[in-house]
């Protein structure tokens, strides 16, 4: 059944920095170009190829340091897309790793929602969330009591949703675990034609990702302050202070990087190095389409786009020594970048678009029969 003529609306948390989300609701925003997006902040220069895009904010962004620092406000976000009116759409898509989730339809509303991963910090990693981030003591104290609050309207708000789309079987398992629902995996993407499988490698070692506590930075600075081989970190974030002083001289930083600058990285790259635990993972697949192998920790995401020692090498424990061990180990081995390349493209762009139009238009149609019995 054609979705043509249906009237459609994406929601996504927020739209101040580029990330994986963020790639999933712009290509969505590019599927389905008249639809509106609504969201609790949006901050224009930080998020390119939304220009043409009719955006419907909150009333927070207009709060000091939202656009930059939406962390501030985590705890107005259930009532803020609970406030947005959707009533005048056929199908409302939501791209949620938070609050978009929790949005209110009405009974003739198709909502599916495509789940990054269910809440974070409210969930099995709130206890690290509190101790690792640099927050007000205050705050800190009374955080496990706001958590509460926060977990309870988490799993209330998944039952608004008539089908959930997940990003992994990881996320999948996620979902089940705690808001127990069954979901459908449809893959995130990577545009591979903007990368190029370079078979030129040069002597470093790269790390992409937002310097924050759960992406593991330290682990990777560990090891390669004993290893003594270069290492390039590209991102920015609130770990970067502490990350720079315990870093030693075969580390440089190189902050935020343009798409292009990127693309020359994953080229030249002896390897990604990816210790995460990670929802899925866009990194990797960018790295592969390049051509780049990645040596990954062996849990979460990864594991659904990694090959062991075909497109890259699993380490098991999520420490330095044993990241330590792996670097060494591929040091010793060989990797076709044409083979990782033909891998990252069964991830290519063009098949999300067809798993997600498909899954729309099949969904619908169910909808629309059970909407006639009701």
């Amino acid at each position: 059944m054609s979705l043509k003529h249906l009237k459609i609306a994406l929601v996504c948390d927020w739209l101040t920095n580029s990330g994986g989300a963020e790639k999933v609701i712009l290509a969505l925003h590019q599927l389905f170009p008249k639809a509106p997006i609504y969201t609790s902040i949006y901050n224009r220069d930080r998020m390119p190829g939304f220009e043409n895009a009719v955006i419907h904010t909150s009333y927070l962004q207009h709060m000091p340091w939202a656009k930059y620092k939406h962390q501030l406000y985590l705890g107005f976000m259930p009532s803020v897309f609970e406030q947005f009116d959707l009533n005048a759409y056929d199908i409302v898509i939501s791209s949620s790793h938070s609050c978009a989730k929790g949005i209110i339809t009405k009974p003739e509303t198709l909502h599916v929602s495509y789940c990054h991963s269910p809440m974070r910090y409210a969930w099995e990693n709130s206890h690290a969330y509190i101790r690792e981030y640099e927050i007000n003591p205050f705050i800190k104290k009374m955080a496990p009591f706001f958590m509460h609050k926060i977990r309870m309207w988490d799993r209330l708000s998944a039952d608004r949703v008539d089908y959930f789309v997940a990003n992994s079987k990881h996320i999948q398992n996620r979902i089940y675990k705690y808001y127990r629902r069954t979901s459908s995996v449809i893959y995130p993407f990577v545009d591979s034609k903007n990368f190029k499988a370079g078979n030129q490698r040069e002597n470093f070692y790269l790390a992409v990702g937002r310097l924050t506590p759960y992406k593991r930075f330290d682990l990777i600075i560990d090891a390669f302050n004993k290893l003594g081989l270069p290492l390039k970190i590209v991102g920015t974030g609130i770990s970067y202070k502490k990350l720079a002083q315990m870093a030693n001289s075969n580390v440089e930083f190189l902050g935020r990087v343009s798409d292009q600058k990127l693309c020359e990285l994953y080229s030249k790259a002896k390897a990604l190095i990816f210790p995460q635990i990670e929802d899925f993972g866009i990194t990797p697949l960018e790295a592969m389409a390049s051509g780049c192998p990645v040596i990954a920790y062996s849990k979460g995401g990864g594991l659904e786009t990694v090959v062991d020692k075909k497109t890259g090498l699993f380490f098991q424990e999520q420490n330095p020594l044993s990241l330590q061990g792996a670097v060494e180990k591929f040091e010793t081995m060989k990797f076709d970048p044409n083979v990782i390349r033909d891998h990252a493209e069964t991830f290519d762009r063009k098949i999300f678009n067809e798993k997600i139009i498909d899954f729309l238009e099949k969904k619908w149609e169910t909808w629309q029969k059970e909407m006639a019995i009701k």
